[in-house]
């Protein structure tokens, strides 16, 4: 007689693993968009987090830099040196290492003014969205109110008002007060997004569920309505990130951005512009074009995950 053997049932597959056998994974290795935007998105991230290590020179190091070295021509110009691969500026800093370190401070300021937005934005919407009535308008009127200005002109107004309260205020705060100017124009967009997505969602069946049994609005909006409106919030940050980069520079080419000690992106293109039409391109177009390449493979990649995250286009 044989005897029956017991099935043992298979384990679960972990989270990592369900990624990858998932479609947006898929969408990923099929899009080779995708792959060269993030390829060069990693480049620019790894080279800014990694600034001290990468770079081969340290251009804010006053002791190391020599003016005779100043506005060197590329490595493969005529009185190029191989010392600097990309030149030198007016102070004889090498423009590759300046690069590295002033991505560094363009990415922080961005990451931190979208994540300051996106928590503003999803608490403002995700409230107005659920509670409705005059909480609702109130929140919808401050939106439009906030959006019948330009997002640059509100940053321009609050970081020149900050400066001209804190002149001599230290370089964290002058940090902080370009992050919060840059986030007051764009947690509109958040809102109004979460308002819309939430209004859909109060009406299902879990969420009058929840109320029947008698758990708490705030739970309720916490644990079941929020992480099914996130969706679209993630896609939206991810195209934020590089316009907040983008009015980040914007502000520094003007003067009004990071402080001098600490220059990003826009700071380097403001300084070269003097010299552009001297001859010494290098020292503007670099950082420009250092500027464009972060800007644009997050562009590419917000692109990809909305059409990936799009049920429709599937």
């Amino acid at each position: 007689m044989s005897t029956p053997t017991s099935s043992v049932p298979a384990a679960a597959p972990s989270a990592l693993q369900r990624f990858l056998d998932g479609d947006v994974w898929h969408s990923f290795k099929t899009s080779p968009v995708a792959i060269l935007a993030a390829a060069i998105a990693f480049v620019c991230v790894f080279c800014a987090a990694f600034a001290p290590w990468v770079a081969p020179h340290d251009p804010f190091d006053l002791a190391s830099l020599n003016l005779a070295d100043a506005r060197l021509p590329p490595a493969w110009a005529e009185e190029g040196r191989v010392r600097y691969l990309l030149g030198t500026d007016d102070q004889g800093r090498d423009i590759l290492s300046a690069l590295f370190y002033g991505a560094r401070i363009s990415l922080a300021v961005g990451v931190a003014s979208v994540l300051l937005s996106v928590f503003a934005g999803v608490a403002l919407g995700l409230l107005a969205g659920f509670a409705g009535g005059k909480i609702d308008a109130f929140i919808m009127r401050v939106c439009d109110v906030m959006l019948s200005f330009p997002s640059i002109l509100i940053a321009l107004l609050i970081d020149g008002v900050g400066r001209a309260m804190f002149p001599n205020a230290h370089d964290t705060l002058a940090f902080g007060v370009l992050i919060i100017a840059i986030s007051l124009g764009g947690w509109v967009q958040y809102a109004r997004t979460v308002r819309g997505s939430t209004m859909v969602e109060r009406n299902k069946e879990y969420v009058q569920a929840a109320r029947v049994i008698g758990v708490a609005p705030w739970r309720i909006m916490l644990r079941h309505v929020l992480p099914n409106v996130l969706g679209p919030v993630l896609v939206l940050a991810t195209i934020q990130v590089a316009a907040a980069i983008l009015t980040e520079a914007t502000l520094s080419f003007l003067g009004v951005g990071v402080p001098p000690t600490s220059p990003s992106l826009g700071t380097l293109i403001r300084i070269g512009n003097d010299f552009l039409f001297s001859g010494e391109w290098w020292i503007t177009i670099f950082p420009g074009v250092m500027l464009v390449l972060i800007a644009l493979s997050v562009n590419l990649l917000g692109d990809w995950l909305r059409d990936a995250l799009n049920p429709r286009l599937r």
